[in-house]
């Protein structure tokens, strides 16, 4: 291709906002941790070590029974989202700037629980109700 030499209609995305399509058999409740499986489909956030955090899931969408890209959720992304603590492994002021982990679809973990989570993203906070994470 040569250089351009006429103005161009150049598309974008907002990366803040983005439609993922829905892993199989999945329903995503609105406001919820969102990851995306090995696959890149959209699966309520769980202890596994498989997932990739995206975000927080904008609607519900109930994919139950449904084939894998049926449906799409809108993920909204690079903003920080309190998840709840997990009391068994809780992420502590310490973790400011570090790396929390998945332990299911409202809830961040300290650690990956023996390699059995997938990080989540990072820790802004820490209050008594959850953990702010970017």
């Amino acid at each position: 291709m040569a250089a351009l030499t006429a103005d161009r209609n150049t598309h974008f995305k907002n990366p803040l906002l983005i439609s993922v399509p829905l892993a199989a058999n999945v329903k995503i409740f609105a406001g919820s941790l969102v990851a995306a499986n090995a696959a890149g489909l959209a699966t309520p956030g769980a202890a596994a070590t498989t997932l990739t955090y995206l975000g927080r899931a904008e609607e519900q969408i109930d994919n139950t029974g449904g084939a894998a890209s049926a449906k799409s959720v809108m993920v909204r992304r690079g903003e920080a989202f309190k998840f709840a603590n997990l009391a068994a492994d809780p992420v502590v002021q310490a973790s400011l700037g570090k790396a929390c982990y998945i332990a299911d679809d409202q809830t961040v973990a300290l650690t990956n629980g023996g390699a059995t989570r997938s990080a989540a993203g990072i820790v802004l906070g820490v209050e008594a109700d959850g953990v702010w994470v970017l």
